[in-house]
């Protein structure tokens, strides 16, 4: 659904496709990014709107007043009930964290959305567009097995969770292929953001 005042634009991929380059790409040109991870973060923090609703139904995944995240998996991994617990929780202020920036920001031409299991979740419906970025599974491999302790077993596990990358990029309305290195996704980046404001100036006179 499209708005006068800004085009809501989701960022996705798999892990170790360059989501996080690309969304402080569009940072860099100015365009205001909300990020899901950040958010849930801020959630977790001390006074944070899901650590005391936590504190009450994990109380062992309370370090310093604030929500320890490898302990609530570790809580969740012994109880897997507590999944959907937690996710009643912690999605609706989720959500509300994302209006609220949304909010903040109603003068803006393109807002940039930077949610990692967007398709997973069906949470694209109130988004204009997605932009998936992409390379190919040995430039990703490379990737993710270059970060400290990832191991790949827990590769595997993350892979599992995630929509392959083929039906992520043909669902999607823009895609960039992060292979190519940062100058090259930042001209892309720069050809998307012309390509919206272009929308949005034919909207603004349709």
């Amino acid at each position: 659904m499209s708005r006068a005042n800004a085009y809501r634009l989701g960022l996705t991929g798999s892990i170790g496709m360059g989501k996080s380059t690309t969304a402080k790409l569009f940072a860099d040109e100015g365009i205001p990014v909300w990020d899901a991870d950040d958010a849930v973060h801020r959630l977790y923090g001390r006074n944070g709107r899901a650590t005391e609703a936590i504190a009450d139904l994990v109380p062992s995944a309370i370090v310093d007043g604030a929500v320890d995240r490898d302990r609530l998996k570790a809580e969740i991994a012994a109880d897997p009930a507590l999944l959907a617990q937690i996710e009643a929780i912690v999605h609706p202020l989720v959500r509300q964290d994302r209006i609220e920036f949304d909010r903040l920001h109603t003068k803006q031409a393109l807002l940039l959305f930077d949610i990692p299991l967007l398709y997973e979740t069906g949470g694209e419906d109130w988004l204009d567009g997605v932009l998936v970025v992409t390379a190919p599974k040995s430039v990703q491999e490379d990737r993710v097995m270059a970060r400290a302790g990832m191991t790949r077993g827990h590769f595997e596990t993350i892979l599992a969770r995630q929509m392959p990358d083929s039906e992520k990029r043909a669902r999607a309305d823009f895609v960039i292929d992060t292979q190519f290195g940062v100058p090259a996704a930042h001209e892309a980046v720069r050809a998307i953001i012309s390509k919206i404001y272009k929308i949005q100036t034919r909207n603004a006179h349709a």
